[in-house]
């Protein structure tokens, strides 16, 4: 099998996403970096290539010195995939020329500044036909892959309740780094700070594992720490298309916590338990029976987590594994597409562009419902 060439927009020195992105690409032998824009300073751009063992050729200064170039490369020789792990204001144009100009894109989340750039994605992609992957990591894990196809056989009946959370705590204080500083810069970060950053995951997670779409929500939104320009902490009320209600909590001023990402979804006939730092484990919970502890590498889940696994059971599997789930089913459908081969369903089981719209969706009416007195909104009604 040819891997698939890949360039990477950002990931230069001191970026923390960037070698996250590199490792899972890496992990499961699909993808080779080629080439790549690290930084807008070429001496930190050639940096980082240099370090990656990169040909000095194909280290550029811009972006847009990366896609013209690349794109006037012989057809077995030019990169086919652009990773863009930029902040979050230096999304939408490397993503839309990579489009334009023949590439498929892996674009961090939140995918763009604003709803109406991930709209204006959407029709770029509609014309290209090109592919676009967005890096909401927690759906890779097996068990939260298990955790959708449990609810989506209907174990639990109709959902009821969803709980999900997403606590940190390194922003408790004004700290400064260069991870901080973008993320509460409405100039770099957009109109949301920490429902930007964690909500949209949360958000997704909601939405990907119970099967159903927020209609409506109710947010209060909070600054805590004194001068910081976005929100840092908030929780949100959600209402379902099916009639659940849903509560969400995001904040960054929780002090001592990590990244413990956390969800639980009720139903008729029981509920189911997931949360990061028991990654290997999926508890169901029934009305009338014994609880169940469902663990990635049985022989007894679905297609999707056995698809999304790569150790025998007792082996922990990891952030690292699940992002490289997200790269790796990607991969399958490009080579799949380029092979006229029908993709499997489970390759197909990867965050994409309607994701992005729905999360901008989120971050917009979240922002609005905090401001406004009106705390009931509907979610931002989008086409695409």
């Amino acid at each position: 099998m040819k891997k698939l060439r890949l360039g990477m927009i950002g990931g230069g020195p001191g970026s923390f996403i960037g070698a996250i992105h590199r490792i899972a690409a890496r992990m499961d032998n699909y993808y080779e970096l080629v080439g790549g824009a690290f930084s807008s300073s070429i001496e930190k751009s050639l940096e980082t290539g240099k370090e990656l063992g990169l040909d000095e050729s194909r280290i550029y200064t811009t972006f847009q010195e990366l896609i013209v170039k690349e794109k006037q490369k012989p057809e077995n020789e030019k990169i086919q995939v652009i990773a863009i792990v930029t902040p979050n204001h230096l999304h939408f144009e490397p993503a839309k020329m990579a489009l334009e100009n023949g590439f498929h894109v892996v674009l961090d989340k939140p995918m763009t500044l604003s709803l109406a750039e991930a709209l204006a994605l959407k029709e770029i992609q509609n014309k290209t036909r090109n592919l676009l992957c967005l890096t909401h990591t927690y759906t890779g894990y097996p068990m939260v892959k298990e955790a959708k196809q449990q609810i989506a056989a209907g174990k639990l009946g109709k959902i009821r309740k969803v709980y999900v959370e997403y606590p940190q705590g390194w922003l408790s204080t004004a700290v400064e780094s260069k991870q901080a500083d973008w993320r509460t810069d409405p100039s770099k970060s957009g109109i949301a700070g920490a429902m930007g950053d964690i909500g949209t995951h949360a958000f997704n997670l909601a939405e990907y594992v119970s099967g159903l779409a927020v209609q409506k929500l109710c947010a209060d939104i909070n600054i805590v720490v004194e001068n910081r320009r976005l929100d840092d902490d908030g929780a949100v009320l959600l209402k379902f298309d099916n009639g659940a209600s849903g509560v969400l909590m995001a904040t960054q001023i929780a002090a001592g916590e990590e990244n413990n990402v956390k969800i639980r979804v009720y139903g008729e006939k029981g509920g189911l338990e997931w949360q990061q730092v028991d990654a290997n484990t999926l508890t169901i919970k029934w009305l009338d029976e014994p609880a169940q502890t469902f663990r990635t590498g049985g022989g007894y889940t679905s297609s999707f987590a056995q698809h999304n696994t790569r150790t025998p059971s007792g082996h922990p599997e990891g952030y690292l594994e699940a992002f490289a789930n997200i790269y790796k089913n990607f991969a399958e459908h490009i080579l799949a597409i380029q092979n006229q081969a029908k993709p499997k369903k489970e390759s197909l089981d990867y965050p994409s562009i309607e994701e992005g719209i729905r999360g901008m969706a989120f971050i917009e009416t979240v922002i609005a419902s905090g401001k406004s007195s009106q705390k009931w909104l509907d979610l931002l009604k989008v086409e695409g």
